[in-house]
């Protein structure tokens, strides 16, 4: 192999392209399909990758004349297993020789093609591990890399069926000449009205329209070029008469247009076209004519597809037009663990090789963009926008509350709590300050006329005073205000 990471790793490669290519080898022990199942299995590298050719192998039927010096593409086989590929068809075969017990010949059934995707396997130019599993009970699996991409019955997953039809089509039955097989047929009972008019032009000149000013009428579009000459080896007798070329005429670049103005045209509103008589159904349709069928004389029912020609060797009969296919680790079995053992240690090294090697997500990425540079605005999004959110969300917080303006509205932040802890603070304040004015009130009553009217007199002083002080105090609703204020809060009581 040309780039392995695995030191001493040999195969079989085919070297050249656009050329036939065949090699074969006797198996140790004749297969015979009976009750083991069948499990063939190799590994390909298309180092180069594949334009048009295949990679697939052939297990060659058992016969007294077989010989492998003579092998080509003409040899009878009884298998045929492995990828092939031209131009965008990607397929991977799968197609055995069925005998047919009534007549002995040999039909060539394939399976049907694998619904997953192939075109990685191919273009990759990686090791993979091509494994096909027939069983007795007439199933068969295909895997790649050990997964499987293609399952289904040789009974019913095979084209053509292995089984023809009880019953085919009379190959001498033929239709009847008055067989009428039109669903639909024109309306004989209709007539064309009489204003129909089938003259009519698709397209009139437009009469609303207006040469544009500055039209050039006497000018021509083309002239021809000044600047021609006549070539040297122009021969007048055998050539004709010498012109020169002609180009756009300049004067015709600053105006609207040159040459004789033409209206320009619209649909016609009157035209109809060739007039058609309506379809109708047809009384006498009698559907499509298929011919009558007959039992099939090639008919047999074979149960046990799977009892095939026995086959004694293995060939690669190839024609590609890309060099360097590398095949390795081929193995023919009835075990599903020895193939899967042999897969582990051959083909499992040079995957688990293979992947130490490749770059990280981070190297893929960037590898990727390079064969797809619109990756590059993918990458900026995905990383640019999850960190803008982020910063969008730290940096954009609520205002503080010295930044509300003072007013009655309530504020956001404002923790009705807080506002009844204060309220009955204020109200037992208020019980104290009466309680205390309650004393004062029956001293003034026991003295004497002289000290009453002096106190009247404190009493108006302090009236005053208190005047003046309630005029200097802020509003109710400047206090009430100022206490939701979070700089006049009073701290929570636990």
């Amino acid at each position: 192999m040309k780039e392995t990471k695995l030191p001493g790793d040999k195969g079989l490669v085919l070297l050249s392209r656009a050329k036939h290519h065949a090699i074969a080898a006797k198996l140790t022990k004749t297969f015979i399909f009976d009750t083991k199942p069948l499990i063939v299995q190799y590994e390909v590298n298309f180092q180069n990758g594949i334009e048009c050719g295949g990679a697939y192998v052939k297990l060659l039927s058992k016969a007294s004349e077989l010989n492998l010096d003579q092998f080509h593409d003409k040899t009878p086989y009884t298998i045929m297993f492995g990828p092939d590929k031209c131009g965008e068809d990607y397929k991977l075969h799968f197609i055995f020789r069925h005998k047919s017990p009534k007549t002995g010949n040999y039909e060539e059934k394939h399976a049907k093609r694998p619904d997953a995707d192939l075109k990685n396997y191919f273009t990759d130019k990686k090791t993979h591990l091509y494994t096909l599993i027939l069983n007795p009970d007439n199933s068969f699996e295909i895997l790649i890399d050990q997964n499987v991409v293609n399952s289904g019955n040789l009974l019913s997953d095979m084209t053509p069926p292995v089984n023809p039809p009880q019953e085919i089509e009379d190959p001498n039955d033929q239709k009847p000449e008055d067989w009428d097989e039109r669903a639909k047929i024109p309306d004989p009972d209709a007539v064309k009205p009489d204003d129909w008019d089938e003259d009519a032009p698709a397209k009139i000149p437009d009469e609303d329209a207006v040469k544009p000013e500055g039209w050039l009428d006497d000018e021509p579009e083309y002239v021809a070029d000044p600047d021609a000459e006549k070539p040297e080896d122009w021969d007048e007798d055998m050539d004709g008469e010498w012109e020169a070329p002609q180009i756009a005429n300049p004067k015709c670049e600053s105006a609207p247009g040159c040459g004789v103005w033409q209206r320009p045209t619209i649909d016609n509103p009157s035209y109809k076209g060739k007039w058609k008589p309506p379809m109708i159904d047809n009384p006498n349709y009698q559907g499509i004519w298929k011919p009558r069928k007959i039992p099939n004389p090639d008919f047999f029912e074979d149960l046990e597809p799977f009892k095939m020609t026995p086959v004694n060797a293995l060939g690669l009969e190839l024609w590609s037009m890309t060099s360097d296919i590398f095949f390795d680790n081929f193995i023919i079995c009835t075990d599903r663990a020895v193939a899967d053992d042999w897969g582990n240690d051959g083909w499992g090294l040079k995957k688990a090789a293979d992947g130490a090697a490749e770059p990280g997500v981070v190297g893929q990425m960037m590898a990727a963009a390079e064969e797809r540079p619109w990756l590059w605005v993918v990458y900026i999004l995905t990383v640019a926008l999850p960190v803008f959110l982020v910063i969008l969300f730290c940096c954009s917080g609520k205002p503080s509350a010295a930044e509300y303006k003072k007013t009655d509205a309530p504020q956001p932040d404002v923790n009705e709590e807080k506002v009844e802890e204060r309220d009955r603070g204020e109200a037992e304040e208020e019980e104290e300050e009466k309680a205390e004015e309650k004393p004062e009130v029956k001293q003034k009553t026991d003295g004497d006329a002289e000290t009453a009217s002096q106190e009247e007199e404190e009493e108006e002083e302090e009236e005053e005073e208190e005047e003046e002080e309630e005029a200097r105090k802020p509003t109710v609703e400047e206090e009430e205000t100022a206490n939701r204020s979070p700089r006049n809060r009073k701290p929570r009581r636990e």
